[in-house]
């Protein structure tokens, strides 16, 4: 990767709308995602609610020559996953729904786990778990902190509960490009990796399994699976650093107090 950009306040601000655009977009969604939708359906209510009613760009859509607005994986996909017209959410499943906005010029990365019907409390757990350390590593952004510490947060927390850390991928460095300088690891050691500074911009997105962390890439090049077809979850914000910590850019209503677990979709 080339080196990491240090954004301006201009450009923060730009950032900041981007992302309160995106919040707004899963706000809508938390009425959308149902027991009986197909995730295609999901995925074409995202598009339509972001191009007609926020004046914005879905930024996934031709990335990589990716042909969606969005990636829906559900259960055992850990990321990535493609949307389809016969894939339709039923009770049980837990769902992440991951999305990026292009508004200004600038993109914001966000993704969020929904809960369909009657969960099983191992499901939940997972779920929860890894809520809890996605914060766990966006508390410790500040400047002169390491990426090697929000790694280290994130994983002591993970394994902590029994959890594996998936290490295939990671958070990056985001602003103009969808995908910029730095790579950001959700394991680690403190003290180790590049030293934050205040207006830097990355997403924290761990994927954390219920059983070991090994994966596998489907043939349509896109989805990936954990290896052992156990559960996978994971959150995702995109993360400002301030002069004194962090902002969320990509904060949603819910989280506006002390962060709790977002209220799952029901049916």
């Amino acid at each position: 990767m080339s080196e990491v950009i240090v954004k301006t306040e201009a450009e923060l601000a730009l950032m900041r709308e981007a992302g309160r655009l995106l919040a707004a977009v899963f706000a809508y969604l938390d009425e959308q995602v149902k027991i009986g939708v197909s995730t295609m359906q999901i995925n074409d209510l995202t598009e339509r609610f972001i191009v007609e009613q926020l004046a914005a760009r879905p930024a996934s859509k031709g990335q990589y020559d990716y042909p969606y607005v969005l990636n829906c994986s559900v259960n055992h996909v850990v990321c990535h996953g493609v949307p389809s017209p016969t894939q339709l959410l039923k009770s049980g499943d837990i769902v992440n729904l991951d999305i990026t906005l292009e508004k200004g010029g600038f993109i914001a990365d966000s993704s969020k786990m929904y809960l369909l019907g009657e969960i099983a409390p191992l499901a939940q757990r997972l779920v929860d778990k890894t809520y809890e350390a996605m914060w766990e590593g966006i508390k410790v952004v500040r400047p002169g902190a390491t990426l090697g510490d929000v790694g280290n947060a994130i994983q002591r927390h993970a394994e902590k509960h029994g959890y594996s850390i998936v290490r295939d991928y990671c958070g990056h460095g985001i602003g103009r490009e969808m995908h910029e300088a730095p790579e950001v690891m959700h394991f680690g050691q403190k003290g180790k990796g590049l030293v934050m500074r205040e207006g830097m911009t990355f997403t924290i997105e761990p994927m954390i399994n219920q059983g070991n962390a090994k994966v596998k890439l489907k043939k349509d090049g896109w989805t990936v699976v954990t290896a052992d077809k156990k559960l996978s979850a994971q959150w995702e914000h995109t993360i400002a650093v301030t002069a004194s910590g962090y902002e969320v850019l990509t904060l949603r209503e819910e989280e506006r107090s002390e962060p709790p677990l977002s209220p799952p979709a029901q049916a």
